[in-house]
């Protein structure tokens, strides 16, 4: 059996040589602006974490830890954390291109539609059903956003080449700061994993890794826009 790209042991050194690789292009610096951030969790679906399912992201599981932290320290500086779901009700009534370019699909109510239980939403946290990549396609998500005062959004999840990248590149056109933790998204190879990082680091969002942004939190670092 081949090695999976990343793990949960290894994920520390692996992002820092990630971040090496897009510096050049990872020049955007900001500080987290703390009371008008948020933090988004793309797709972490047992669909998607589960090893026999037929989308498995390798990648997802070696970010658990990861986004387990970022969740915490959201929570714990009352700061909005907001889930997005990846479901549908059905091939033919929402499936369009996903039916037939993937194989399987994440049907509603089943118990794979679920977030898993280790990162599980509390009660009165926002929930986003998405039937496309984007977390803001025909969604309410744009106006949660507006109406919480949103301007800095930290996006963690799955997968980073795919919905993550559609989300972020879908938030920076509407005009917010758009923060990506190497370590804290995953895809199913460590070449979309780079080539995704880079591609948002060119033209979308700053990538840094969760220690700079729990590090902001504890810190409490004064807004900058340098």
């Amino acid at each position: 059996m081949q090695k999976p790209h990343v793990t949960a042991d290894n994920i520390g050194p692996r992002s820092a040589r990630w971040l090496e690789e897009i510096a050049e292009y990872n020049v955007h610096k900001m500080d987290l602006e703390i009371n008008k951030a948020a933090l988004l969790v793309i797709d972490m679906q047992n669909f998607f974490l589960d090893p026999q399912s037929p989308t498995y992201t390798e990648g997802g599981t070696a970010i658990i830890g990861g986004c387990r932290k970022l969740i915490d320290i959201f929570r714990g500086h009352g700061r909005p954390v907001i889930f997005t779901r990846h479901v549908h009700k059905s091939p033919e009534l929402d499936g369009g291109n996903l039916a037939w370019w993937w194989q399987g699909m994440c049907i509603d109510g089943t118990p794979e539609s679920k977030i898993m239980a280790s990162l599980a939403p509390l009660k009165a946290e926002k929930i986003i059903d998405k039937h496309r990549y984007s977390a803001f396609y025909n969604t309410d998500l744009e106006i949660t956003l507006r109406c919480l005062a949103i301007r800095d959004l930290v996006t963690c999840g799955i997968m980073s080449n795919i919905c993550v990248e559609s989300t972020v590149r879908d938030a920076f056109f509407r005009d917010l700061r758009c923060f990506v933790p190497a370590d804290a998204v995953g895809s199913v190879s460590e070449s979309l994993q780079i080539g995704a990082l880079r591609g948002l680091a060119f033209g979308f969002a700053l990538i840094n890794r969760v220690e700079d942004i729990t590090g902001a939190f504890r810190n409490q670092i004064p807004f900058r826009d340098k």
